[in-house]
C-alpha cells in the first residue's frame, strides 16, 4: 500500500529533477521551424536556418516513468490518503526482467538564436536541468520490498541482488553555440555545429547496492550476508532549510564544462547553382529549407561536475547478523542527514573519498527527415545512451529512444505525429501543435487517453519570439519547397 502523501511528494521532488534525458521537444524537435528548440539535440541544426532570428521566453518539458508500477489515472490526483495495490494501482510482479524508474525535466529561459548570414549562426541557450534514474533491481527482490514488506511468506528465503541503484541531478546550463555550412557543392550540403556549456551544480546524489545477499528470519530480525553500499550527496543540500530550494539556486555554484557537436547532411537533387526569385525579398535565407532529404549525428552532454560530499556520505560494508529490520528503515522527523550518518555507524565503512564527479546523461542523437513536397515530412530520430550500466554510479542516463514523426509545416502552424518506442519495449503515439509563438505537445497524449492505467507520461510546452513577415512573395505560398529553386532560375549559375 502506497500513501498518498507521499507519492506525491515523490511526485513533487521528480518534476523539477527529473532524463532520465530523452528527447526534448519529441516530434517537434527534428521540425526545420524548431530553430533555437533544436539546437540542444544537435547544434548543427542552427547553421542556415529559416530565421534570421528565433527567441525562447519560457519552455518546460517534463517526463517520467517506471516499468514496475502501473497507476489507474484517477488515482493520481485522487484525495485519498493511501493507494491500493491491485485497485488504484498493480506492481509488476510476473516480470522477469529488472526493473526501472526514470525522469527528467528542463526549463529553457530566456534563448535565442542569430544567423549571422545564409551560412552561420550563433546562438545562446539558458536551461536548469533534472536527470534521474533508478532500477537495476530484479523483480523477486522488487517484490519483496513492495508487497506488503516485510511479508512473512518471504522469510527465511535468501534474497539476491548483484546490483541495484539511483541517483538524480540538478543543473544550471549556460549553452554557447555556433554553426555554419562548411560544405556546399551541387546537390551536397554539410552543416556542422558545437555547442560549449558552463554548467552549475544545484544538487547530485547517488545510491548503489552490490553483491546483496539477505534472509529475513522474522519480522524483526534479519541476517545481512553481504551487501557493499555506496551513497553521497552534495554538502549545498545540508544547508537547504525548510524545503527552501529556491533560495539555494546559484548558478555559478560547482563550475562545470560540457559540450555538445552535431554534424548534418543536406541532399538537394534540384539545387542545380541558380538563385532563386526570393533573394533580396521579405523572406530571410528562403533557400533554407530546399533539401529533399537530409541525415544528422550529434553527441550531446558530454562533460561532467565535480562536487564535495556532504559529511554523511559514506561507502559501507553492511555484512551483518540479526539486524534489527525496524533500524533500518528511516525513522519518523528523521532528516535524511541524520538517517544516512546512523547507516554509517552501524555498519563497517569502507574507504571514501571527499569529492565525486557526477556525468552528464550523455547521448548519440540521429536523425533522418524526407521531404514530400514541403508541407508534408516523414523524420525518424533515436537518441541512444552512452553513459549506461553499472561501472559508474556517480551519473545519470539518457533515455534510449526511437521517434518516428509524420508532420505539416506552415509558416505559423505545424502539427507533429510522434510515434516512439524506448529500450523497455514501452510504445506511445503523441501529438504537438507549433500555433504561431506556442508550442505544446506530448509524445505520449494520445496512449495515455486510451489507457485505463499508465506507467509513464511526458508534456512540454514553450513561448517564443519568432520573426513573422506577411508580403507579396512569401516563401511560404509555394507548394513545393524543394522545387521552387528550380522554377524560379532568376539568378546567374555559380562558374
Amino acid at each position: 500500500m502506497l500513501t498518498n502523501r507521499r507519492f506525491r511528494y515523490l511526485l513533487l521532488c521528480l518534476l523539477p529533477a527529473m532524463a532520465a534525458q530523452a528527447q526534448q521537444f519529441t516530434g517537434y524537435h527534428t521540425s526545420q521551424y524548431a530553430g533555437i528548440h533544436a539546437v540542444p539535440f544537435n547544434p548543427a541544426l542552427a547553421a542556415s536556418t529559416r530565421y534570421k532570428w528565433d527567441v525562447n521566453i519560457i519552455g518546460a518539458d517534463v517526463k517520467a516513468g517506471n516499468t514496475y508500477y502501473s497507476f489507474m489515472k484517477s488515482s493520481l490526483f485522487s484525495q485519498q490518503e493511501k493507494l491500493v495495490r491491485n485497485v488504484d494501482y498493480i506492481p509488476d510482479t510476473n516480470a522477469t526482467r529488472r526493473q526501472y524508474g526514470w525522469g527528467s525535466g528542463e526549463i529553457m529561459l530566456p534563448s535565442v538564436l542569430f544567423s549571422i548570414d545564409e551560412r552561420q549562426s550563433l546562438a545562446f541557450t539558458w536551461r536548469i536541468r533534472g536527470s534521474a534514474n533508478a532500477g537495476g533491481v530484479e523483480t523477486s527482490v522488487a517484490n519483496f520490498f513492495s508487497l506488503s514488506y516485510p511479508n512473512p511468506r518471504f522469510f527465511n528465503r535468501n534474497i539476491a541482488s548483484k546490483y541495484a541503484a539511483g541517483n538524480g541531478h540538478v543543473w544550471n546550463e549556460f549553452g554557447f553555440s555556433y554553426a555554419r555550412v562548411i560544405k556546399d557543392e551541387g546537390d551536397h550540403r554539410w552543416k556542422a555545429g558545437v555547442t560549449l556549456k558552463y554548467l552549475g551544480g544545484q544538487a547530485a546524489a547517488y545510491t548503489s547496492v552490490r553483491d546483496a545477499s539477505f534472509t529475513f528470519n522474522t519480522r524483526e530480525l534479519a541476517d545481512i550476508n553481504s551487501a557493499s553500499v555506496y551513497y553521497a550527496y552534495n554538502e549545498e543540500l545540508d544547508e537547504i532549510t525548510d524545503n527552501d530550494w529556491q533560495s539555494a539556486y546559484n548558478p555559478f555554484q560547482n563550475p562545470g564544462i560540457g559540450a555538445d557537436i552535431g554534424i548534418v547532411y543536406e541532399w538537394r537533387p534540384d539545387n542545380d547553382g541558380f538563385g532563386s526569385m526570393h533573394e533580396g525579398g521579405p523572406d530571410w535565407n528562403p533557400d533554407a529549407d530546399t533539401w529533399k532529404a537530409r541525415f544528422a549525428v550529434s553527441v550531446v552532454d558530454i562533460g561532467g561536475i565535480k562536487y564535495r560530499k556532504a559529511p554523511a556520505s559514506a561507502n559501507i560494508d553492511m555484512t551483518a547478523n540479526n539486524v534489527l529490520v525496524r533500524s533500518l528503515n528511516k525513522q519518523r522527523g528523521e532528516s535524511l542527514r541524520r538517517y544516512a550518518t546512523r547507516m554509517a555507524t552501524m555498519f563497517t565503512p569502507m574507504e571514501n573519498e571527499d569529492t565525486y564527479y557526477m556525468n552528464l546523461p550523455t547521448s548519440a542523437n540521429l536523425m533522418g527527415d524526407y521531404n514530400f513536397n514541403g508541407r508534408f515530412f516523414l523524420s525518424a530520430s533515436a537518441t541512444v545512451a552512452l553513459t549506461g550500466g553499472e561501472k559508474d554510479d556517480n551519473k545519470t542516463s539518457a533515455l534510449t529512444q526511437l521517434t518516428i514523426t509524420p508532420r505539416y509545416e506552415a509558416r505559423s502552424l505545424g502539427l507533429y505525429l510522434p510515434i516512439s518506442v524506448n529500450r523497455y519495449g514501452q510504445a506511445d503515439a503523441g501529438f504537438a501543435l507549433r500555433a504561431g509563438p506556442l508550442v505544446v505537445g506530448s509524445a505520449s497524449l494520445f496512449s495515455t487517453l486510451a489507457r485505463q492505467m499508465i506507467n509513464h507520461a511526458d508534456v512540454f510546452v514553450a513561448l517564443r519570439i519568432v520573426p513573422i513577415r506577411l508580403g507579396k512573395w512569401s516563401w511560404d505560398k509555394g507548394s513545393d519547397g524543394t522545387y521552387r529553386k528550380r522554377r524560379n532560375q532568376t539568378g546567374c549559375p555559380d562558374l
